[in-house]
């Protein structure tokens, strides 16, 4: 999967306007493609879009990516401000990659002795557990039950509170990134060139 964020990169509301229909010709390339897209969040402005996040799934998706990634401009006089001098807008789309999924079963447990003191039906049998979760390469050691079986439960449970640390992690990295990005575009060098009021496509 694929996540890509369309954003006015906090221009004016011509820049919004151009991302809404950027948007729209985005989804009708992707369509044409057959990969789906699932816009999984968008905040409006008053004429269009500030910004959307848009998931890919599909074979061509990374083409599509590939064509799309980069500054777009817009030729066209302002539909809002007729005698506005400004005749170029610009837009930007970036690629995120998103957070893997985890799962529980890619967990691997390994019994060993328990160390430290108990007596001798401590350090004779292997109640102890090491989890290992494979993908993140998280683990933890549970000792502190008697029995097998109560030290495994107990292992899934902690490994999973820290997965989900992990992720948590992981996802306010990616806010932060995808937050940052707002701030970031390059006007010129546009990818995709639209131009006049039917958004026809130049590049």
């Amino acid at each position: 999967m694929t996540l890509l964020q369309f954003s006015s990169a906090q221009g004016p509301e011509e820049c919004c306007i151009a991302v809404e229909k950027a948007l729209a010709c985005f989804l009708h390339d992707a369509k044409l493609s057959q990969v789906n897209v699932d816009i999984l969040e968008s905040f409006p402005s008053k004429h269009g879009l500030k910004s959307a996040l848009v998931s890919l799934n599909g074979s061509q998706a990374e083409a599509l990516t590939q064509l799309w990634c980069g500054t777009v401009q817009w030729q066209c006089q302002s539909p809002l401000r007729p005698r506005h001098k400004r005749k170029n807008w610009f837009m930007t789309v970036m690629r995120f990659s998103p957070v893997i999924g985890i799962e529980e079963s890619e967990i691997e447990f390994e019994f060993i002795k328990a160390q430290g003191p108990g007596g001798q039906h401590v350090n004779k049998t292997c109640s102890a557990v090491r989890a290992k979760h494979i993908a993140t390469g998280v683990s933890v050691k549970v000792q502190s039950e008697r029995s097998q079986h109560a030290n495994k439960k107990l292992a899934r449970q902690l490994i999973q509170w820290k997965l989900n640390e992990h992720q948590s992690q992981q996802l306010s990295t990616l806010d932060k990134e995808r937050h940052s990005s707002h701030y970031q575009i390059e006007r010129g060098n546009a990818v995709i060139v639209f131009s006049g009021s039917q958004f026809k496509r130049l590049i």
